[in-house]
C-alpha cells in the first residue's frame, strides 16, 4: 500500500555498488497501485508476488518470500519499503558475513535518525545527561533520564536485552564500526539463508507485527551471533500508512514486549520481574503525562490507555507462541 516509498527504495537499490542477485517484492496490498508502479518501472532481477488474504501480514509475507528465494542464495536481506539505501549498503552487509563465519545476522543504521555527535578532544560532556560510545555522545531522552535515576536503566549497550527486557533504545553512531547485539531492527536486517532451515518468522505477530524482528533475532542467536555494522547506512522515513492506531499500538508494546522478553528469558527471577513491571508502569505513566504536555495529546492518551489495558491483560491472558 506504499508504492511511492517502494519506488524510492528500488531506485536506491539500482544504484548499489554490489547489486543483489534477486529482488523479491511480496505485496499484501488490497489495491493495484503497487502492481501498476512496478509495471511502469523496470528493475533487474526483480520478482513480484501479489499475495492473497491467507498470506497477508508482515510475518506471513516474509515466510512466503523465504520460500521463493533462489536455492543458490546464501544471504537473505530484508528491508522495509520506506527505506532508502546508501550506495554501499549491500557491500557492507555481505563483507560482514564474509569476514565472520560465526555471524548469522547483520543490521544497518538509519543515518537520518542519527542524533549522535562526535566528541571534540577538548569538549566536556555531562555524563549525567549524555550516553557515550567510542568517542560519540547522544543526549539522553527524558524517559532515560528518569530510568537512570530510578535504577531501571539497562547496564548494557544498545541492542542487548537485559534480564528485565527493557534495553537501551538508541542505535549506534555511524562510525563504520561493528557491534555485537541481540536485537536487529526489521527496517534493515539480514540473515544467512541456512538458519531458515531451522526457524521461520512467528505467526504470533500478525498484521503490523510489532517486535517480530526482535523475536526472530533472539531465536537466531541459537545458531550464531548478531551484529550491527554501522557502515551499512540507510535512511528510514517511517511512512505512517499501514500502521495501527495508537490504542492498538500501546497494547502491542506491552503484550508483544512481554512475549519477546520470555523468548530470551523464559523464567526470569523475581528482581527481573519487578523491574520489567516497574519499567512498563513508568513508561505508561510518562505517556499519560505526555497527554497533558505534548501537542498530540489524543495520540499520547490513546497509547497510554492501550499500554494499561495490555498490562492488565497479562494477568489473565498471557501471549503464547504459535
Amino acid at each position: 500500500m506504499r508504492p511511492q516509498p517502494l519506488l524510492k527504495l528500488l531506485n536506491s537499490v539500482a544504484k548499489q555498488s554490489l547489486y543483489p542477485n534477486e529482488i523479491l517484492i511480496v505485496d499484501g496490498s488490497n489495491d493495484e497501485r503497487t502492481t501498476e508502479m512496478l509495471e511502469n518501472n523496470s528493475f533487474k532481477n526483480l520478482k513480484y508476488y501479489k499475495v492473497t488474504e491467507e498470506n497477508r501480514g508482515l510475518t506471513k509475507q516474509r515466510n512466503f518470500g523465504i520460500e521463493k528465494v533462489d536455492t543458490t542464495s546464501e544471504i537473505v536481506c530484508f528491508l522495509d519499503d520506506d527505506t532508502e539505501l546508501d550506495r554501499n549498503y549491500f557491500k557492507a552487509i555481505i563483507d560482514t558475513f564474509k569476514n565472520d563465519s560465526n555471524c548469522v545476522g547483520v543490521g544497518g543504521v538509519a543515518v537520518n535518525e542519527n542524533r549522535w555527535f562526535k566528541i571534540d578532544e577538548n569538549q566536556s560532556i555531562d555524563l549525567s545527561k549524555h550516553y557515550v560510545i567510542d568517542g560519540y555522545a547522544i543526549k539522553e531522552s527524558s524517559r532515560n533520564l528518569v530510568r537512570n535515576k530510578l535504577g531501571l536503566q539497562s547496564p548494557f549497550r544498545p541492542g542487548i536485552m537485559p534480564d528485565f527486557s527493557h534495553g537501551r533504545t538508541y542505535r549506534y553512531p555511524p562510525n563504520n564500526k561493528i557491534y555485537p547485539v541481540d536485537l536487529l531492527i526489521g527496517m534493515s536486517f539480514n540473515f544467512r539463508k541456512s538458519i531458515f532451515n531451522h526457524i521461520k518468522f512467528s505467526t504470533y505477530f500478525e498484521g503490523y507485527g510489532l517486535y517480530e524482528d526482535a523475536d526472530f533475532s533472539l531465536r537466531a542467536l541459537r545458531y550464531g551471533t548478531n551484529v550491527i555494522n554501522t557502515a551499512a547506512k540507510l535512511n528510514h522515513y517511517h511512512n505512517i500508512s499501514g500502521r495501527p492506531n495508537k490504542y492498538k499500538y500501546g497494547k502491542m508494546v506491552v503484550r508483544n514486549g512481554w512475549y519477546v522478553w520470555r523468548v530470551k528469558y523464559p523464567n526470569p527471577h523475581l528482581k527481573a520481574r519487578f523491574k520489567w513491571n516497574a519499567t512498563s508502569f513508568l513508561l505508561t505513566l510518562i505517556r499519560f503525562v505526555n497527554a497533558l504536555t505534548t501537542s498530540n495529546k489524543k495520540a499520547a492518551f490513546n497509547e497510554a490507555v492501550g499500554r494499561t489495558v495490555g498490562w492488565f491483560s497479562l494477568v489473565f491472558n498471557k501471549p503464547t507462541a504459535k
